[in-house]
C-alpha cells in the first residue's frame, strides 16, 4: 500500500511562513548591504530596468531610491551604457562617465547566469575625477615613501664594514682576514675573543658582508646593556598582554627580526646565566615562543659572537655554561691587541686622519716622524678604539696640517717602561702629573665610554666617578 504524504498546513492567513521569513529577511539584508556601499550602486535587468538603486547614489543624484526600481536606466541616469552591456556582455571597467556636469568614473558588470546575462551591476568609484587625481597624488606619495623605506631598511640590513674596511699591515692580521673569509663562506656560529677596542663588531660585520647573509638583517645585542630582567623580552619578544605595559600587539624579539639574517652578540660573557640554556636551545633548535606567547616561532640566523673577558676561566668559576661555549666556538677568531701588531699603528692611523678629513687649507693631515715614533711606543692599552680617540682629539685642536709630538696627549709622550706600569698608569693616584679632567677622559676613552670599566682603571668607585664627571662637566 503506497504511503500517504501528510500535506503540509499552510500558513494563517496573513502570516508568511519559516520559509517565507527567511527569505524576506535575507532580502531585507541584501538592501541593507546595498545601502551602506559607500558609492552610488544600481542594478538592472537583461532588459535595462533598474530593479535596485541604492540611497548613497539617491542622495548623490538627489533622487528618490525606490521611486526609480522600474524605470528603465535611460530614464534615470544620462549617457548610461548599462542597457549596452547588458545586450554585449562585455564588462566595462573604470570608465569615464558624465552626469550632472561632473566627470566620473564607473563600472558595469554583466551578471551572467547559465551562459546568459540576467543583470548589470553598475557602481560609481569616484564620484569626481578629482579623487583619481587626488588618489593618483597619494600613491605617488607612498610610492616615494616605499622606495626612500626600502632604501633605509637596505641601508640598516646592510653593514658598515667588510673585509676592506680592516686596516692593517701585520702578518697576524693578514692571517686572520682569511680566517674571517673561510669563515664567511658557511653557516656555523664564529666566537671572536680579543681586549676591548680591537675591532671584534667590525670583523663580525665583515664577516657578514661576505656571507650569503649580507642582505638580509644584522641584529647587534649587547649583552652588558641589557638589564636582566627584560632580557628574554629582547631576545624572544613578547606576546600581546604579557605584561603591565607590553604593546597590545606585541613584539617581536632580535632572534625574530634577524631572520636569514646574523645576530651578533656582543659582550657574551655578561650573559646572565639564567638565560644561557635558553639561548643554547634557541642556537640547536632555531625556535622558540615569545614571552607570554604560545606559538613556536621558527628563525634561521647565523651567531656570531664576541666577548673581552675569559670563557675558560667564567667556565672554572661556573659563570659561563661549558656547552654554550662549546656551542658558540665552533669557529674561534682571536684578534691580537694593538701592541702585538705594531706595523698596524701608522697604517691605522693614516687611516683614521683620512677619515676625520682635511685639514684647514683642505690639505691631507700628516704626522711628523717624531710623532709616529710617539704612536709606535706607546702599548695601547685601550688599543684601535684608544688610537682613534687621541688623533680625533689632537685634530681638533690642531692649527696646521702636521701632528707634532706637543699636539698628543701627554701621558702618551711618556713611554711606559712595562705593562705593569702602563695598566698602574690609569690608577688616579698615579696621575698626579695629569690634570683630573685629562685622567678621567682619558679612562673613559679607553673604556668606550664604560664607566665601571673606566673606574677600573682609575682605581676609584664608580659612584665616585660619577661625582667627578659631574664636577668636571663631562658627559
Amino acid at each position: 500500500m503506497p504511503a500517504v504524504k501528510t500535506p503540509r498546513p499552510a500558513p494563517a492567513e496573513g502570516r508568511p511562513g519559516p520559509r517565507e521569513q527567511a527569505l524576506l529577511e535575507k532580502i531585507e539584508m541584501l538592501e541593507v548591504i546595498l545601502n551602506h556601499i559607500y558609492n552610488g550602486v544600481v542594478v538592472t535587468d537583461a532588459n535595462g530596468y533598474i530593479t535596485h538603486f541604492n540611497e548613497p547614489y539617491g542622495r548623490f543624484l538627489g533622487l528618490d531610491p525606490k521611486a526609480q526600481l522600474g524605470k528603465h536606466t535611460t530614464e534615470v541616469l544620462e549617457n548610461t551604457r548599462m542597457h549596452i552591456v547588458a545586450q554585449t556582455g562585455v564588462a566595462e571597467i573604470n570608465w569615464p562617465h558624465r552626469i550632472k556636469g561632473q566627470d566620473m568614473v564607473v563600472q558595469r558588470i554583466p551578471i551572467v547566469k547559465d551562459g546568459k546575462v540576467i543583470a548589470v551591476f553598475g557602481q560609481v568609484m569616484f564620484k569626481d575625477v578629482g579623487d583619481v587625481r587626488k588618489l593618483a597624488r597619494k600613491l605617488k606619495v607612498l610610492e616615494s615613501k616605499v622606495k626612500l623605506y626600502e632604501e633605509e631598511l637596505t641601508s640598516l640590513r646592510s653593514t658598515r664594514y667588510t673585509i676592506d674596511s680592516i686596516v692593517g699591515e701585520s702578518p697576524a692580521l693578514a692571517a686572520l682576514k682569511r680566517e674571517a673569509l673561510r669563515a664567511a663562506a658557511n653557516h656555523l656560529p664564529v666566537l671572536i675573543t680579543g681586549e676591548s677596542g680591537t675591532g671584534k663588531e667590525l670583523f663580525a660585520q665583515a664577516i657578514h658582508h661576505a656571507g650569503q647573509s649580507r642582505l638580509h638583517p644584522f641584529v647587534r645585542i649587547n649583552c652588558a646593556a641589557i638589564p636582566k630582567d627584560l632580557f628574554e623580552s629582547e631576545l624572544f619578544g613578547y606576546a600581546d598582554g604579557a605584561f603591565t605595559g607590553a604593546r597590545v600587539q606585541g613584539k617581536p624579539g632580535k632572534f625574530e627580526l634577524a631572520n636569514h639574517g646574523t645576530v651578533f652578540l656582543d659582550e657574551v660573557g655578561e650573559l646572565p646565566l639564567a638565560m644561557q640554556p635558553k639561548l643554547l636551545r634557541v642556537l640547536e633548535e632555531k625556535e622558540f615562543e615569545r614571552v607570554g606567547g604560545n606559538a613556536l616561532i621558527k628563525t634561521d640566523f647565523r651567531l656570531i659572537a664576541a666577548t673581552n673577558q675569559s670563557l675558560d676561566q667564567m667556565m672554572a668559576e661556573g659563570g659561563f655554561r661549558k656547552d654554550l661555549f662549546y656551542r658558540l666556538n665552533v669557529i674561534p677568531l682571536h684578534i691580537p691587541p694593538l701592541r702585538e701588531r705594531r706595523e698596524d699603528i701608522l697604517s691605522l692611523a693614516t687611516h683614521q686622519l683620512v677619515q676625520i678629513g682635511p685639514g684647514p687649507g683642505g690639505e691631507a693631515l700628516a704626522l711628523t716622524p717624531e710623532a709616529q715614533k710617539v704612536l709606535l711606543d706607546y702599548p695601547w692599552p685601550g688599543n684601535v678604539r684608544e688610537l682613534f680617540n687621541v688623533l680625533e682629539r689632537a685634530v681638533a685642536s690642531l692649527e696646521g696640517k702636521t701632528l707634532t709630538v706637543a699636539d698628543l696627549p701627554f701621558h702618551l709622550r711618556r713611554v711606559p717602561k712595562s705593562a705593569q706600569e702602563a695598566d698602574e698608569r690609569f690608577k688616579l693616584k698615579q696621575v698626579a702629573a695629569l690634570t683630573e679632567t685629562e685622567a678621567v677622559r682619558h679612562a673613559l676613552a679607553v673604556a668606550g665610554g664604560n664607566k665601571a670599566q673606566a673606574a677600573r682603571l682609575l682605581g676609584i668607585h664608580r659612584t665616585l666617578l660619577y661625582r667627578k664627571m659631574k664636577k668636571l662637566g663631562l658627559s
